[in-house]
């Protein structure tokens, strides 16, 4: 069990933790660290896939572009179900190496979803989706009754 001694930090006068088993959590972290990837193999098979997404909103429309690098448009689908957007799918992939008198094969597959909020009700038939180069863009039209409404205003003088 660890137990835990408040002492002062440096930077501040509250109080911070620390363990007395430094050395166990030491060892513990190491361990720990041959059963989960580290944060730095983000290629990995392992490491698992989400794709990478900007999204920005003008008068018109939301647009949503993912990254998608290596997965087949057959492998991944759009849904818009209420106000939400659903990306999901699948990342197959596959390593083979012949070296020094072996062969090895890595392959990885893991599936994928994500979910963002619209800030309105959709019209599904409105919506367009088109994949180039790994890069899956979805544009989101807004309705009329969500496009801003600018009118000039007459100003009067008495």
């Amino acid at each position: 069990m660890n137990a835990l001694i408040p002492r002062l930090n440096r930077r501040s006068a509250q109080p911070a933790l620390r363990s007395v088993h430094s050395a166990d959590r030491l060892f513990d972290d190491l361990w720990r660290g041959f059963a989960v990837p580290p944060t730095w193999a983000k290629d990995s098979p392992q490491a698992g896939f989400v794709p990478r997404v900007d999204i920005r909103e003008d008068d018109e429309a939301v647009v949503l572009s993912a990254e998608l690098p290596g997965v087949e448009e057959k492998d991944f689908e759009v849904v818009l179900e209420d106000d939400v957007l659903i990306l999901k799918g699948e990342k197959r992939s596959e390593h083979e190496s012949d070296e020094k008198g072996y062969h090895r094969v890595e392959t990885f597959s893991g599936s994928f979803e994500r979910r963002f909020a619209l800030p309105f009700d959709a019209d599904p038939d409105a919506v367009k989706a088109s994949y180039k180069n790994g890069v899956l863009t979805v544009t989101v039209p807004k309705p009329s009754e969500a496009k801003p409404q600018v009118r000039q205003i007459e100003i009067t003088t008495p």
